[in-house]
């Protein structure tokens, strides 16, 4: 029988996702918070995300027809009440003792779409049966990292069906870590009692051999990274759609269209991979446009407002995924941190719509953004 998580209150004082991130600040130690907060490097890509995001300008419209306007949107075969999903982010029991069953209840609560990490610290199942049952709660999702064990990702990929959901999410960014200096300098370590349950059983990959001038990286670790290959591979064992998490270049994502992916999802890891990356903003019209309408494009990274959301729909994205903000309203308040996070978003964008004169998501397009912006984006072709 799963448990209901803690309720807690959120400080009134508490009033957007900034706010949220203060407050997380306060709760959680230097460890848990050089990782959750971390990035890649020198963090050029981490705050890019952001200032991208910023940098777009939105053109507000009057005098518009907006009564009976709404946020709801198609994705895969659904009708969801908005587009904001929340991002697979590992090892959620660091931030607070419910970890991932919290953040569950809060997205079921508030129609949003949950993609649960290959390395959450709750099992997979209790997870999914907590939140199935709720008429209101958006798509349930997996977001998988390919073991070197083929044969243990089958089961994996056969304990997520079982389980119920209902897409998996390959990420595809990551074959080794970005150097995060920010982990490193905190000298991060898991605590005890928290790790990837859903890989209990797991083996360690044999150790390479190496010969002397030999690449740990290159002539060990990377013999056993996913290719493309593997994505044909994943779709012949499982009867689930399947969306790539990490394209970035437009190239990637008309090949990600070619293998039979169900989606793409525009993500640079939250900058924690490649650092100097482009941020998802400016590659997310690019990738839009190369996939053409095909496939449905997600778009994730430094995401923490309304109007974020809305310049992200009139990029080309058919939803969002936030991670960070979930993290925060989760260590200082628990699932109604959580939900409060998804609350102030779906109320931001409600608001920008109304600013912009869109009545529904399906109004917002390139002419909403700085002239400039639409007019490369229109001459670039159709989304």
């Amino acid at each position: 029988m799963t448990h209901s998580p803690a309720l807690q209150k959120v400080p009134p004082t508490v009033v957007s996702l900034a706010d949220h991130e203060q407050h997380a600040r306060q709760q959680l130690d230097d460890n848990a918070w050089a990782y959750f907060s971390g990035g890649a490097a020198d963090e050029i890509t981490l705050r890019a995300n952001r200032s991208a995001w910023d940098a777009l300008t939105l053109w507000p419209r009057v005098l518009r027809p907006l009564a009976g306007g709404h946020t709801r949107v198609s994705l895969l075969g659904r009708t969801l009440a908005h587009p904001i999903l929340l991002a697979p982010i590992a090892f959620q029991r660091m931030a607070h003792p419910d970890g991932e069953l919290a953040t569950a209840y809060a997205a079921a609560a508030l129609g949003a779409g949950l993609v649960l990490s290959t390395q959450a610290s709750v099992p997979l199942e209790p997870i999914a049966q907590a939140v199935l049952s709720d008429p209101g709660r958006g798509p349930l999702w997996f977001q998988l990292y390919l073991q070197h064990d083929r044969g243990f990702t089958q089961a994996l990929v056969q304990r997520a069906e079982a389980a119920g959901y209902e897409a998996l999410v390959l990420t595809v960014d990551a074959p080794t870590s970005g150097i995060r200096d920010r982990e490193r300098r905190a000298a991060f370590r898991l605590p005890p009692g928290i790790g990837p349950v859903n890989l209990a059983g797991l083996q360690p990959a044999p150790a390479p051999q190496l010969q002397p001038g030999q690449s740990a990286l290159f002539d060990g670790l990377l013999h056993q990274a996913p290719t493309w290959d593997d994505i044909a591979w994943l779709r012949s064992i499982t009867r689930l759609p399947v969306l790539l998490k990490g394209v970035l270049h437009p190239a990637d994502a008309t090949q990600a269209v070619a293998a039979g992916a169900a989606g793409v999802i525009v993500s640079n890891h939250g900058g924690r991979t490649l650092d100097t990356a482009p941020p998802t903003a400016v590659a997310l019209p690019r990738v839009a446009q190369a996939v053409a309408g095909a496939v449905p494009v997600l778009v994730d990274g430094g995401i923490r407002r309304g109007t974020d959301v809305l310049k992200a729909m009139a990029l080309g994205a058919s939803a969002v995924l936030v991670g960070r903000p979930a993290v925060h309203g989760l260590a200082h308040a628990g699932a109604a941190g959580v939900a409060h996070v998804l609350r102030l978003l779906r109320d931001e964008l409600e608001v920008a719509m109304a600013l912009t004169g869109c009545r529904t998501l399906a109004e917002a397009g390139a002419h909403l953004l700085d002239p400039a912006t639409a007019a490369v984006w229109e001459q670039a072709g159709p989304r």
